[in-house]
């Protein structure tokens, strides 16, 4: 594998370095989750306005046409730049891919420019309290009704768990069983759902960070209409997995690669200022982060030669999660190490560690990506 950057590339990174740099200003401690999601809307606008969201998109939807390797250079140099995370990485991460591969046009003209500038947030609406990652099993059901002003349509009732910003969602991606009969992979429709329609009820879930970043959803009797339909009908599971194999192992990982490779960095000037690096625990921990963060790097150049060959994403992006969770929570614990009693009650590194502790479960439980590497990439039996 060559590992180099062609001149052309490096020009990009180049650019994406100097335009983060000239716009980029350092967001302030926010008092709430409103405050920080109205900064996110309009940061988020600011960088599709020069299309630095969706850069891979072709540009008739807003994007630049870029490459694998350009988005994962844009990926480094925005984390490297301390730049937060965009508020609507549901719809730029997985409902926009999702949409460009198995929508109509209508659906991409009507949905993605909207999702880039944030004026339209997404959330997914997938996992369910009795089914958790096995998305198989869902129970939400859509049955087909005529809605109040006559459209064609389904009727969905059910609930969804852990969906990130489902307060200031306007859509969501949600799976929901449309032919009871058929074997549990199939049978499940992929569907779009307006969360300002009537039936929804949000309820956010305060997490042990003190924040509520995750709600339920409660679904009665909430019209969709047949046009928000996203792939074939009972096809969902086949679409589903494009928008989970891009949530597992492209955009996300390059990002907290770099995030994390800066993390480090900071850890280990505080462990040599501080004395820490003279205990052979600390010591070996860091060098265990250091390995794992190589671990996740290597896995990430696969997954870019893939893509750059053409190939689409997956079941070799669950290596790529697991391989994440290892080393966020490694290295989230050894902070704490460093950091000694003073630091484990309050401050960045505490929160970062308490966050760590859902990487084990957020886009699929380590439990179920060691199944699907066993099932789809060793072949094990079942």
């Amino acid at each position: 594998m060559d590992l180099s950057f062609t001149d052309e590339e490096l020009e990009f990174a180049a650019t994406a370095r100097a335009w983060l740099a000239e716009h980029l200003d350092a967001p302030p401690r926010f008092a709430s989750l409103d405050e920080e999601v109205e900064w996110g809307r309009r940061w988020q606008a600011r960088l599709a306005a020069d299309r630095w969201v969706g850069i891979y998109w072709p540009a008739e939807f807003g994007g630049r046409g870029a490459g694998p390797v350009q988005v994962a250079l844009f990926n480094m140099e925005y984390a490297r730049a301390g730049a937060p995370q965009p508020v609507n990485r549901v719809g730029i991460n997985l409902a926009g891919p999702t949409l460009l591969a198995h929508g109509t046009d209508e659906q991409r003209r009507r949905w993605l420019p909207h999702l880039l500038d944030a004026s339209e947030i997404w959330c997914q609406l997938f996992s369910e309290p009795d089914a958790g990652s096995d998305l198989a099993s869902l129970s939400t059901r859509a049955v087909p009704t005529t809605g109040p002003d006559g459209r064609e349509g389904w009727s969905l009732t059910g609930q969804k768990v852990w969906t990130s910003y489902a307060t200031y969602a306007r859509w969501g991606i949600c799976l929901a069983r449309t032919d009871p009969d058929a074997p549990k992979h199939r049978g499940i429709s992929y569907l779009v759902v307006d969360m300002t329609s009537p039936g929804i009820d949000v309820r956010p879930l305060v997490q042990m960070t003190g924040e509520a970043e995750f709600n339920e959803v409660f679904l009665d009797e909430v019209f969709v209409p047949a046009d928000h339909l996203v792939g074939g009908l009972h096809q969902g599971w086949t679409v589903a997995n494009t928008t989970l194999a891009h949530e597992r192992g492209t955009n996300f990982p390059f990002k907290e690669q770099v995030v994390h490779e800066v993390f480090l960095e900071e850890l280990y000037r505080t462990a040599a200022a501080s004395g820490s690096l003279d205990d052979p625990e600390v010591a070996d921990d860091l060098v265990g982060a250091f390995l794992a963060l190589r671990v996740l790097r290597l896995h990430n150049w696969r997954t870019l030669g893939r893509l750059a060959a053409g190939h689409e994403p997956g079941p070799e992006s669950s290596w790529i999660k697991l391989a994440w969770t290892d080393m966020t929570q490694h290295l989230s614990a050894t902070a704490l190490e460093v950091l000694g009693d003073d630091g484990q009650l309050d401050g960045p590194w505490a929160r970062q560690y308490l966050w760590s502790r859902a990487a084990s479960i957020a886009g699929g439980t380590s439990e179920v990506q060691r199944t699907i590497i066993g099932d789809r990439l060793l072949g094990l039996p079942r």
